[in-house]
């Protein structure tokens, strides 16, 4: 299925949230959001992907 990851359209086989973020190499401490809304990490299993998803997945950065 097409959706956008992080402003970048995508193709993915994964079904849910959490099965994107593994197949696209990100690790557990990430933020995220789909459609807009924060979906906290323990939903991520039990979120689905749809056609069109728009996924944002920011981590903390460290500096000053």
């Amino acid at each position: 299925m097409n959706i956008t990851l992080n402003g970048t359209p995508v193709t993915t086989a994964a079904a849910t949230l959490q099965d994107l973020l593994a197949e696209q190499g990100f690790g557990p401490k990430v933020a995220t959001a789909r459609n807009g809304d924060f979906i906290a990490a323990a939903a991520r299993p039990a979120t689905p992907l749809n056609p069109g998803d728009r996924i944002e997945v920011l981590s903390a950065m460290q500096g000053g």
